[in-house]
Order: structure tokens, then C-alpha cells, then sequence
């Protein structure tokens, strides 16, 4: 059985949906992870990876999370498929708030965050592919476990990543649109790209808290995100519970392996 890894994003703290939890901190060549370890508490043997990408108590912003340290750790532990998650505001009036997405491709608009595990010397210089950034396999597997438990997923969107901590203008916004984002947020890339260089296959579910400025009739706040996602976190939870047990069984998966010297890791 595959080792999965989980992501928790905005409002997605709390592991409780593990038995056997324990919490452990990893070193890596980027710094110190912290971790929680334990198998899904359905029954099923499936051993998970949870990791809280903002820290306790939500204090890391996105643009200093250590996206190099966490997707390190998951690796080290021999976790192979990982699903995060993301609370994210829409472009799209057809994702309205609370909608759930599987996102399928992305644009990248941050501008200070270390991005690569090669950066030249001794790794050398790896040029990714990233074609299909987040793997289809998965994702459908995603969208059946959430037809099972009575969660509509919506299969495929474009997530455009801004740097933060700030939300978007308007005119950023309209700008994102033309391009032909679905949705935006700060913490879809890195993570998606070092994935990628690591050679793990990774998914997102985006959970829809808002629309964005300019589509919002009133001005965004942190808290109307956290509010939301607390409205809808259980029918997130539930879509995990019922796919992380599928991910964790052997199948077909077309996201290639690690490249360059990050492959004998």
C-alpha cells in the first residue's frame, strides 16, 4: 500500500481524523518540518502523512512558507502520492463559494519564493516538465470518493498563485480572468513544482471561500475565508476520508519520476 501525504491549507488543521497520531519533526537540507503520522481512522490501514502547511495556529503566511522543507519531508518519509488543499477565491461565477476543484493546470505570479530544488552546483541544472502538473489518476479517484459520500467535485480549473499576503486589486483580477484563471490563490506553487521535481504525484482540492475583488460585492478579509472554510471543512474532510484509502492502492499513474540527482533521493 502507497504512503500518502495530505497538505492542509487554510482551515484544515486538525488530524483527528488519524489514529495513532503522532507528531514528529523532520530535518531536511531547507530547514526543520513538522509532521503528524498516523493511519486513517475509518478502519481502513491506510497510513497518511498530515502536514499543516501554515504552521500552529496559522502563523506562517504564504509567501514564507518553507514549501522546499515540507515537500522534502514527505519524500523522506516515502510518501508517494500527496493530496493538498487550498482555500482559494474564484474567478469563475460558475465556481461559486464552496465549490470544490480539482485543479488541473496553473499560473505562477509570485515573484520571492525559492522555487526549484536546482539551483546550479553540485545538482546541476534540471529543466521540469510540467505538462500535467497535477496528476488526472488521482484526481478522478478524488471526484468518484466524493460522487460516493454526496460531495460534487468539480474535475479540472485553473489555479492562478499570487504572492500574498495581500489579496488581489481588481484590475489584477480582471487581468487573471483574460488569461483564463478559475481561481486564485497563494499557495498553489511552489508545492506543485517541487512536487514535480521530487517525483511525487500530487493533487489539489481547491475549496472555494469567495469570490475575488472586483467579482465581490464587499471587501475581502481573512476572516470571511476562515468562516467559510469552517462551513464546509466536514464535507472536505469527508472526501478525504473516502479518497485518501483509494489513493493509497496501487494504480497507473502517468506522473514521471524524480529527474537529475534528485532521483537517488
Amino acid at each position: 500500500m502507497v504512503k500518502v501525504g495530505v497538505i492542509g491549507g487554510t482551515g484544515v488543521y486538525d488530524p483527528t481524523w488519524l489514529r495513532g497520531a503522532q507528531e514528529r519533526t523532520v530535518e531536511t537540507p531547507y530547514g526543520p518540518a513538522a509532521v503528524v503520522e498516523g493511519v486513517l481512522a475509518t478502519g481502513a490501514e491506510q497510513a497518511v502523512v498530515f502536514m499543516n502547511r501554515h504552521g500552529s495556529g496559522h502563523s506562517v503566511p504564504p509567501h514564507r512558507v518553507n514549501y522546499r522543507a515540507n515537500l522534502w519531508a514527505l519524500k523522506s518519509l516515502e510518501v508517494q502520492r500527496v493530496v493538498a488543499t487550498a482555500a482559494v477565491g474564484s474567478l469563475n461565477v460558475a465556481m461559486a463559494p464552496g465549490s470544490m476543484v480539482l485543479v488541473d493546470q496553473f499560473l505562477d505570479f509570485t515573484k520571492n519564493r525559492p522555487v526549484t530544488f536546482y539551483d546550479g552546483g553540485p545538482e546541476g541544472v534540471v529543466h521540469t516538465d510540467v505538462t500535467e502538473p497535477y496528476c488526472p489518476e488521482s484526481r478522478q479517484r478524488l471526484l468518484e470518493a466524493g460522487e460516493a459520500v454526496g460531495v460534487p467535485l468539480v474535475m479540472g480549473g485553473v489555479y492562478v498563485t499570487t504572492e500574498g499576503p495581500r489579496f488581489e486589486t481588481p484590475a489584477e483580477i480582471r487581468a487573471f480572468r483574460m488569461l483564463g484563471g478559475d481561481l486564485v490563490g497563494m499557495t498553489g506553487v511552489p508545492e506543485v513544482v517541487l512536487a514535480r521535481e521530487l517525483g511525487l504525484c500530487y493533487t489539489s482540492i481547491a475549496l472555494v471561500t469567495n469570490y475575488a475583488a472586483g467579482i465581490s460585492k464587499t471587501a475581502l478579509t481573512h476572516q470571511e475565508v476562515l468562516d467559510v472554510m469552517g462551513q464546509h471543512v466536514s464535507r472536505l474532510r469527508d472526501v478525504m476520508l473516502a479518497g485518501l484509502n483509494g489513493l493509497g492502492h496501487a494504480y497507473h499513474c502517468s506522473c514521471p519520476p524524480a529527474e537529475g540527482p534528485l532521483a537517488d533521493h
